[in-house]
C-alpha cells in the first residue's frame, strides 16, 4: 500500500552530519508514492552534494534562491504552495532558532515562512545543545505554533557522546510522516461518496458524457480516509488508481450509480455527491450499433434520478454535501440547490477558463443554510483537505 501515493513532500536538509541519513529518507518516500522535493540550505551542501538528492528524488535540488526562480522572483512562493507537507531532516539547533524567530535569510527559511499547511521538523543536534534551555524555549513556540515535533532519537552522536539529539532513521522518519496527514476528524465516521462522470448509452457503441475525471472526488475520498472515515467510493468510468483503503464499487450510468448508493446509503453516516452524474440520458437507446444516416437524427431524451435529492429526502438521510459546478452566478445557482434539495451542506466551483473538470488545481466556496466559506485555488488534494475539514466541522456539529 503506498501510504504517500498522490502526495508531494517538500524535504528540507539543513546543515548537520546527519545529512547522510536524509538520502535513504528521500528513496523510502519515494518508495512509498510520494513526490518529493528537496531544499538544501549552504551548509547542508558541504556534508553531502545535491546530485544525490536528485538522483534519488528525479528532480531538480533547490538551495540557491536562483534554483527557484521562474523569471517573476515568485518561484520560492510557487515551491511552497506545491508542497502538502514540509519536513525539515535534519533540523539543526541554528535552523530551528531561526524558524522561531521567523526569518527568512535562505530558501529553506522562506518556504516555511510563506507556507500555510503542515511543516514538521526532525531535530539533530549534540545532546548539551537539545538540553539547552534555548533550544527547549524554542521548540516550545514551535509547538505551539502547530509543528511537529519528530524525535529526537537517543543513542552514540558525531562527537562521541551518548544521548537525546540524534535525528531518527530514516526508516521511523518514513513511517511517521503519513501520520501528518491524518486528522481524526470523521474518526468512527461510515462515509459514501461517489465520483467521475456517468456514461448514458445510445447505442452499443455510443453513449452521452462529460468531462469529469473524478480527480476531486478521488482526493476527497483520499481525505476522508486520512480524517479517520471508513469510505466507501461509488465510481463512474475513471482511469484514476484507488484509494488506499477505500472500498470501491464501479458503474457506468446514472441508473447504476443511483441503484448502488440508494443500496448503500443507510449504512453510512455522510454522504458526498461528488459524481457528475448526467441530468438526462437517451430515452430510447439501441441495443445494436445505429448506422449513418443521411438524414439528421432526433435525440429523444428522458431526466435521470435525482441522486444527491433523493438521500437527502430519506427519513433517516445522512448528514449530505452536494456539489454545483456553474458557469455564472456560482452564489445564486448554488444556494438555490442547497435550499431546493435539502442539503447540508454544498461545494461550488466556476468551470471553465481553466477551472474544474480535467485540471489538477481548482477553487471552491462551501455553503450552508448562513454562511459560507471560500477556499483559493490550489491542487485538488489540498482542496480536498480543507473541504473534509468543513465537512467534519459541520457534521460534528449537528450529530
Amino acid at each position: 500500500m503506498l501510504e504517500l501515493a498522490n502526495k508531494r513532500v517538500l524535504l528540507g536538509v539543513s546543515g548537520s552530519i546527519a545529512a547522510y541519513k536524509s538520502a535513504e529518507l528521500v528513496r523510502l518516500l519515494c518508495k512509498q508514492g510520494a513526490q518529493v522535493r528537496v531544499v538544501m540550505t549552504a551548509t547542508a551542501t558541504e556534508f553531502i552534494q545535491p546530485l544525490t538528492f536528485q538522483a534519488l528524488s528525479g528532480n531538480v535540488v533547490y538551495s540557491a534562491w536562483d534554483d527557484a526562480d521562474r523569471g517573476d522572483g515568485m518561484g520560492h512562493i510557487e515551491l511552497a504552495r506545491w508542497a502538502d507537507v514540509i519536513v525539515i531532516a535534519p533540523a539543526s539547533a541554528d535552523f530551528l532558532a531561526r524558524l522561531r524567530q521567523g526569518m527568512a535569510g535562505d530558501l529553506l527559511t522562506t518556504l516555511c515562512l510563506a507556507s500555510d499547511g503542515t511543516i514538521a521538523v526532525a531535530p539533530a543536534m549534540n545532546r548539551l545543545m537539545w538540553e539547552n534551555a534555548a533550544t527547549k524555549e524554542n521548540l516550545a513556540v514551535l509547538k505551539q505554533r502547530g509543528i511537529h515535533i519528530l524525535g529526537p532519537g537517543t543513542g552514540g552522536q558525531a562527537c562521541g557522546e551518548v544521548g537525546l539529539g540524534r535525528m531518527l532513521e530514516p526508516e521511523q522518519l518514513a513511517r511517521d510522516i503519513p501520520t501528518l496527514f491524518s486528522t481524526g476528524i470523521l474518526s468512527g465516521t461510515k462515509l459514501l461518496l461517489t465520483a467521475g462522470p456517468t456514461r448514458e448509452p445510445i447505442d452499443a457503441m455510443r453513449f452521452l458524457s462529460n468531462r469529469s475525471s473524478g480527480k476531486m472526488g478521488y482526493a476527497l475520498a483520499q481525505a476522508a480516509i486520512e480524517a479517520g472515515a471508513d469510505v466507501t467510493l461509488i465510481s463512474g468510468p475513471v482511469a484514476l488508481p484507488s484509494p488506499s483503503r477505500a472500498k470501491r464499487l464501479n458503474v457506468n450510468s446514472a441508473d447504476e450509480m443511483y441503484d448502488a448508493v440508494m443500496s448503500e446509503v443507510a449504512a453510512n453516516d455522510v454522504f458526498i455527491s461528488a459524481a457528475a452524474v448526467a441530468d438526462y440520458r437517451p430515452a430510447n437507446p439501441s441495443k445494436e450499433k445505429v448506422k449513418r444516416k443521411d438524414d439528421n437524427v432526433d435525440l429523444a431524451l428522458t431526466q435521470n434520478r435525482d441522486i444527491v435529492a433523493s438521500v437527502a429526502a430519506l427519513p433517516n438521510k445522512p448528514f449530505t454535501v452536494g456539489f454545483a459546478a456553474e458557469t455564472s452566478d456560482v452564489e445564486v445557482h448554488a444556494r438555490g440547490k442547497l435550499e431546493r434539495k435539502g442539503l447540508d451542506l454544498i461545494a461550488a466551483n466556476q468551470v471553465g477558463e481553466g477551472q474544474g473538470a480535467e485540471v489538477d488545481d481548482n477553487a471552491m466556496t462551501m455553503y450552508w443554510a448562513d454562511g459560507s466559506q471560500h477556499l483559493e485555488k490550489t491542487t485538488k488534494n489540498k482542496l480536498a483537505r480543507q473541504m473534509v475539514a468543513i465537512i467534519g466541522e459541520h457534521y460534528r456539529a449537528e450529530s
